[in-house]
Order: C-alpha cells, then structure tokens, then sequence
C-alpha cells in the first residue's frame, strides 16, 4: 500500500530509523490499484480541514474498498494543518504538501523545504500545478528542481499536467508526454521511487464538469504507457484530475490508476461515494476477494 499502516498508538519517529524504513517499504510496494486524493487549497480553515480529516479517517477504515486495499486515499492541506492532518488520519490516508522549495536548506524567506516536510510526516508533494504556473510564474525549469526536490527527500512527487487549451487527444497525450519528461529529467540519474502523475487539462480545472471520458481515456492511455516505460519508476500512477467527482471512474477506469478529486471531496459524502464506487468496479470476488485481476497500480477492469 502506498499509505503509512500505522498500528494505532504508534506515530512517525522525525528522521528516524522507523520513519526511514516505513518510507522505504512505500517506495517498494507502490500503489493500490485505485488511487484517490484532494487538495483543500486555500479554502479551508484549520478547523474545517481537521473536521474533514476526523470524516475521511473514519469514512477509510470501515469502507471495504479502503480495508481490502483495493483503495488509497491521499490529501493535500494547507501547510500549518499537515502535522495535525498526520496525526488525524493516522495511517488512513497520505498526507502531502502543496508545494515545497527547490532547495533543502539555506535562506529562503517563506519557502518550505522537502526535508522539512518529511520530517513532518508528508507522504507526497504536489509540483507543477497550472495554478502555481499561472498565479507565480513557476516555469518548466522550476518543477524540474521540485520534483527532484521532492526525490531526493523520499517524498512521492504528485507531477501536475496537462494541456492548457483543449486538442485533439493524440496532441494532448503528447504535450503531456514532455511535461512528464521534463519535470522527471532532473530526478532521472538520482534517487528512483514511486511517482504519480496528476492529468488535469487546464481547461477542466475549475469548470462545471470534467473533460469528456473518451478524451481522458485516448490521452491517458499513451501517457501511462509511457511514464511505466521510464526507468525507475515502474510503480508510477496516472490519475486523472480537473472537475473530477463521482461518476466519472466508471467511465475511465480501464485508462487511469485513479481520481484527483476537485471541490466535490470537500464533502466527505462525495469521497465515500467515490469509494463505493470504486468498490463496484473492481467487483468483489468470493470471500469478499477483489475479483477481475486488479493488479498494484492499475486497473484492469
């Protein structure tokens, strides 16, 4: 599984051995076959996040396709409410970071390092998001230097792309190649690990509803092919985001490893949906089995 299962009671030593060797064990073991997150952005308080937190983690550990393993969970908050999000879900779910410095240490006034956040208890970090292209100019240069940012602290790069207006899918699947490729390149000759890669067209971003099925599925089929051919990271995910809620993995299941889910999973309703969901999908075998050949990291359905 790609979260921390974590015995209730025990916590994350700060860079300790126990840390290090449970960040190890998700980096070999990669991911269940559907992997889903959110981010909370900036329209949470701190309070609100921690009440979500208490919803999911309880939301997790009683949905059959969270405790079979067919389903992993994942969110990204607001920086000050990481640790607490650390400790609320306890093992449920990831917790990641929206963003992370290029550097690790040194003087940079404001900037939040990736050592910092491992020690803190981050899974994942989100690099390369349209939002922080747009709102602060981060160029392909500057995701480069985060994502091997975040590899060289043991950190699982949650890669954003995708094309900023709608092509023909076979254009779009090969805009997002290179952005693959290049956020990747300077983490290529150093430490391998898992990654996800996170496609949200940016013209979904936001909008009333997702991108068509078809169209996600002739762009992401290429693009998983591709990222699971790079050397090292043979264990990586292809998620789908952009206005993603309820409904839409039935219709793209065979093509994605997952859901980055937009606005519609700050209802915790909505991320249970999503799970039944996924439950209905894998299909359930007898003695409660996952059935249809799901295998780590994919969906073959």
């Amino acid at each position: 599984m790609a979260h921390l299962r974590l015995r209730r009671g025990e916590r994350l030593e700060r860079q300790g051995p126990r840390d290090l060797q449970l960040r190890r064990a998700v980096r070999v073991s990669g991911f269940p076959p559907f992997l889903l997150g959110t981010s909370t952005k900036m329209y949470f308080t701190h309070e609100r996040t921690l009440a979500w937190c208490r919803s999911v983690a309880e939301i997790a550990r009683r949905h059959p396709a969270v405790r079979s393993g067919t389903a992993g969970l994942f969110v990204v908050p607001g920086y000050l409410s990481v640790p607490a999000a650390v400790e609320t879900l306890d093992g449920a779910a990831m917790v990641g970071a929206q963003d992370l410095a290029t550097e690790d240490f040194g003087p940079f006034t404001g900037e939040v390092s990736g050592a910092q956040l491992a020690e803190i208890g981050c899974t994942l970090v989100e690099v390369g998001h349209a939002e922080r292209r747009r709102l602060f100019g981060e160029d392909d240069a500057v995701v480069r230097a985060k994502a091997a940012a975040a590899l060289r602290n043991g950190l699982i790069p949650l890669v954003c792309i995708g094309e900023p207006e709608r092509l023909e899918p076979r254009d779009a699947a090969a805009e997002c190649i290179r952005q693959v490729d290049d956020a990747l390149a300077a983490g290529a000759s150093g430490p391998s690990g898992p990654v996800v890669v996170a496609y949200e067209p940016q013209w979904a971003i936001g909008a009333p509803e997702p991108a068509d099925p078809d169209y996600i599925r002739a762009v992401c089929r290429p693009l998983r092919e591709h990222v699971r051919a790079l050397a090292g990271r043979e264990s990586a995910a292809v998620i789908y985001g952009g206005s993603a809620g309820p409904g839409l993995l039935t219709r793209i299941a065979d093509s994605v490893d997952g859901l980055f889910l937009g606005r519609f999973a700050h209802d915790p309703a909505a991320v249970e949906a999503v799970l039944d969901e996924v439950w209905a999908v894998a299909g359930v075998g007898v003695g409660g089995g996952v059935a249809g050949g799901v295998g780590a990291g994919g969906a073959d359905v």
